[in-house]
């Protein structure tokens, strides 16, 4: 893992879950904004799935449990299509919430899969 982009993309998974979040609670359907949000959350997880990937062939091996980490990065990148796939099909304001809740558990894993390279536990 690369911290820098973890933290990158650990802070754009908040804000859309932030925004997430309080749209549905205002009554907000899911809305290409908010589907969107999770669709870049997707893209992140899977540009650190590459580099994940890449990583230990440059040098930067991970110094955690491999195992867990890797159980951790396939788990997440499950997560915000699952999410989009709710939000199309209920066409409410609780998928909305839905969106949020996927985008802070994309947050969460991301910041745990950090700790487990660089086994900071």
């Amino acid at each position: 893992m690369i911290e820098w982009f973890m933290w990158v993309q650990f802070a754009i998974a908040c804000v859309i879950g932030v925004v997430a979040v309080v749209l549905g609670l205002v009554g907000r359907k899911p809305n290409d904004y908010t589907v969107g949000g999770l669709a870049l959350v997707e893209l992140l997880l899977l540009v650190q799935l590459v580099v994940a990937l890449v990583a230990p062939a440059v040098g930067n091996p991970p110094q955690g449990n491999v195992l867990e980490f890797w159980v951790y990065a396939v788990s997440v990148v499950l997560v915000p299509p699952a999410t989009i796939v709710w939000a199309l099909v209920d066409r409410t304001r609780w998928s909305t919430v839905v969106l949020g809740a996927g985008a802070f558990t994309a947050a969460v894993m991301v910041y745990r899969m950090w700790q487990i390279w660089f086994a900071l536990n």
